[in-house]
């Protein structure tokens, strides 16, 4: 640990950890936001279909089963590491209700947010299917030769 260090080296081991977390909460909020909106990619290009869909089922599981993400406590443990405190909560109860809820996160909140991650998927998906289909038939057909 970081106190079994000499003082500088202990506080450059510290800050490592510290940033290291910040890392991991930048990396889980982008996939949040991956989740929620990253089905508009697909109207770029279908491929991102094969990325986003195991995004959203993970996030919409997450959110509709109360489980805690498997990021969180590896946020925890680094900010931990680096001398400053976790939280017992999930990303999104931590982070992102204090600028969505002014009161704390209820169950009901959780599940409201799961169906939003699914409601706003299933119209971008929706919306790229028609597109799809109302393509004209040369148009259709991206495979190389």
């Amino acid at each position: 640990m970081a106190e079994d260090l000499p003082e500088g080296q202990g506080k450059m081991a510290d800050m490592t950890y510290c940033m290291l977390a910040d890392l991991v909460v930048v990396l889980h909020l982008g996939f949040v936001i991956f989740a929620l909106l990253g089905g508009l990619l697909v109207l770029v290009h279908k491929a991102w279909a094969w990325v986003h869909l195991p995004c959203v089922a993970w996030a919409t599981m997450v959110e509709l089963t109360g489980w805690i993400c498997p990021l969180t406590p590896i946020e925890n443990w680094l900010r931990q590491r680096g001398g400053a405190q976790g939280y017992d909560i999930g990303f999104v109860e931590h982070y992102l209700v204090p600028i969505l809820y002014p009161a704390s996160l209820t169950r009901g909140h959780q599940v409201a947010l799961g169906f939003i991650v699914l409601g706003i998927n299933a119209g971008v998906y929706i919306l790229a299917m028609r597109r799809a289909r109302a393509a004209p038939a040369g148009k259709r057909s991206h495979r190389r030769h």
